[in-house]
């Protein structure tokens, strides 16, 4: 075989080979199966303990967190975050279709799972789907029993932004804690503690 023929039969086993990662790829998106597929690979990214909120000191100053950020709850309620004065929020903006949504979701409901009998932490998982049936579903199909809500009006200038997730902390007298834009890992002992020392519990 001369080269020329050894570089031409090389070439079409390349086009192969990316024609059918491209077709996988493809298939992925057109049933929908690429946001659970690409969630699953970014939890096991976080499960390298490698992308974790900065925790800041509850000494630090802090701003005032807007409370007039409303949102229904899985009864249709209208609540704001007013409803939640005094208590810690820990607020998760997310939703069904957004892989690192669903990467770091098992780990805020591990940390859930550390607060949920506490008067003094909340937790406030909002969704940004256009239908709340999908969010419902999604966390019963996890057996996930977070508390979740749906996104009602114009998000005030603090939280407003264009990535998801988005995790807010605000603290029992109003400051906002904390923002982090994108996935991270929750359940770390680090933050459990960041926590309770904002409860004082």
């Amino acid at each position: 075989m001369t080269d020329k023929e050894e570089k031409a039969k090389k070439r079409k086993r390349s086009l192969i080979e990316w024609g059918a990662i491209i077709g996988v790829i493809a298939f992925l998106y057109l049933t929908g199966l690429h946001t659970p597929v690409i969630g699953t690979l970014q939890k096991g990214l976080l499960a390298t303990g490698l992308i974790k909120p900065s925790i800041p000191s509850v000494t630090d100053t802090f701003p005032e967190a807007n409370r007039d950020f409303y949102m229904a709850d899985e009864d249709g309620q209208v609540i704001s975050l007013a409803h939640f004065d005094g208590e810690v929020v820990f607020m998760n903006i997310w939703a069904t279709w957004c892989p690192p949504c669903i990467a770091e979701m098992p780990s805020i409901n591990k940390l859930y799972q550390q607060f949920r009998e506490s008067d003094n932490v909340k937790f406030v998982l909002v969704s940004m789907d256009d239908e709340f049936e999908k969010a419902k579903q999604f966390m019963e199909k996890r057996g996930f029993n977070m508390p979740i809500y749906h996104f009602r009006t114009k998000v005030p200038g603090t939280y407003e932004g264009n990535v998801i997730p988005t995790t807010y902390v605000i603290s029992g007298d109003g400051r906002l804690m904390m923002e982090k834009q994108g996935l991270a890992k929750y359940d770390t002992p680090e933050f459990e503690q960041f926590l309770r020392d904002l409860a004082e519990i």
